[in-house]
């Protein structure tokens, strides 16, 4: 049997993953090492936590003697994990360049010592920047505008060099913005959707034109998974969901499933280093086989309708974000 380490699997697209890797490959091992940060949560992954062959171990990807338990025997490693939201890693760098890039080195070290398959180091669109028109190939130049998208960067190349040095044999994904199920509620998505569902109001960020392509997080599971088995050694993999929109059109499209009027729209400042516009050619990864089969439409009310069934689960995150907000200050 097959084992697969995947690192930050309690998170948003760790989570989608392990529960689609399940499905799709019941031969599969997976060990899911999650150090469960405030975005890492277990509920995530309620149901399958009596699988056989799935177990977790709680751990920190910076903690070499963890990572090397974890690893021990696995034929692949995925790692999700990661600080991952914008507007954080503007207010505390530190812990995004610790763990996204020194926790990425660990993780790479290890493989190599353990001769690993398969490495696959999940980055994003970020990495590249903004652009005003066209899009990006992966032969694009890195141009990263804010500690986020750097700490990603310094990883993407970080295992680059790994395979450019030592042979291992490293895959990276770049995709562009995920939603769907279990996003935890600060980013765009889920955050203007939990608001409504609070009769508050979605803070918007200046004027609303800034553009993003929206993925819907199965769709990136399947494309991560077609990598895995199918993807070149040293080579980077975009991966898009076809539905670039104005954050302003989103906004919209959210209100009117929700019900509610522009009125319910809170334009506040914009944030420093706010890309303008983000866009993938992800035409390498459509040659593996994927293509993104989601309707856009179709899986925002999804999403919605996700939420609004399941405010047990993400009521609690809220209140548990405040607290820790409170306690930072």
């Amino acid at each position: 049997m097959e084992k697969i380490l995947v690192t930050g699997g309690a998170g948003f697209i760790g989570s989608n993953f392990v529960r689609f890797l399940l499905e799709k490959n019941p031969g599969t091992k997976i060990v899911n090492l999650d150090k469960l940060t405030y975005a890492g949560n277990l509920e995530n992954l309620r149901d399958v936590e009596k699988n056989k062959n799935y177990s977790f171990i709680k751990g920190d990807i910076c903690d070499a003697a963890v990572v090397k338990k974890a690893m021990n025997g696995a034929g692949a490693v995925i790692n999700f994990a990661a600080e991952s939201h914008v507007d954080r890693s503007i207010y505390d760098p530190a812990s995004f360049i610790k763990t996204d890039m020194f926790g990425a080195y660990v993780l790479l070290e290890e493989a190599r010592r353990q001769e690993v398959k398969k490495f696959v180091q999940v980055s994003t669109d970020e990495v590249y920047g903004s652009t005003e028109s066209g899009m990006f190939s992966e032969e694009s130049p890195l141009n990263p505008s804010n500690p986020y998208s750097a700490s990603k960067a310094g990883a993407d190349r970080l295992a680059y060099s790994f395979y450019k040095t030592y042979g291992l044999p490293v895959i990276i994904t770049r995709s562009s913005n995920n939603f769907g199920p279990f996003q935890f509620p600060e980013k765009m998505i889920p955050l203007f959707i939990t608001n409504l569902l609070q009769g508050k109001k979605v803070p918007l960020y200046g004027d609303g034109k800034n553009v993003r392509d929206w993925l819907f997080v199965e769709d990136n599971c399947r494309a991560i998974e077609l990598c895995l088995k199918k993807g070149k050694s040293g080579e980077a993999y975009n991966i898009g969901g076809g539905n670039e929109k104005t954050n302003i059109e989103l906004t919209k499209i959210i209100l009117k499933e929700l019900g509610m009027g522009e009125d319910m729209i809170d334009f506040v400042a914009d944030r420093p280093g706010h890309d303008r516009r983000y866009a993938l050619d992800f035409s390498k990864v459509q040659e593996l086989g994927y293509s993104p089969v989601k309707n856009f439409g179709q899986k925002i009310m999804e999403t919605i309708s996700w939420y609004k069934e399941n405010r047990n689960w993400w009521k609690p995150l809220i209140e548990k974000a405040k607290l820790q907000e409170a306690k930072a200050a």
